[in-house]
């Protein structure tokens, strides 16, 4: 959750999202002109490639990520976006905060 200050752990990329939460939030990022970093909560290399020998266990792992991640933010749902470490929401909470201008100044005092 610290891979930068603004980290948007997403279904797929930003270039290639694969789903359309994912791919709303990016745009009003992206619209907001915000930098941040991605985490693709659907695959991850490194994790199929040194411990997960099947595609039963990626998916068995990718469950227990994405359920790791809902508890530890207390959140249901994907994407998720995190400022310097701290959850803020998903979509909606984005969009809201988009909306009244809230996000700029979260942005910018972070």
């Amino acid at each position: 959750m610290n891979q930068s200050k603004v980290v948007l752990f997403m279904k797929g990329s930003p270039d290639v999202p694969r789903c359309g939460f994912s791919r709303k939030i990016c745009g009003l990022l992206r619209d907001q002109k915000i930098e941040f970093s991605h985490f693709d909560i659907l695959t991850d290399e490194s994790v199929r490639q040194g411990i997960l020998v099947s595609r039963a266990l990626a998916v068995t792992f990718t469950k227990i990520l994405t359920s790791g991640l809902k508890k530890l933010n207390d959140w249901p749902t994907f994407p998720q976006l995190v400022v310097k470490g701290e959850f803020v929401g998903g979509l909606d909470i984005v969009q809201e905060m988009v909306d009244n201008g809230e996000v700029n100044q979260l942005i910018s005092s972070a």
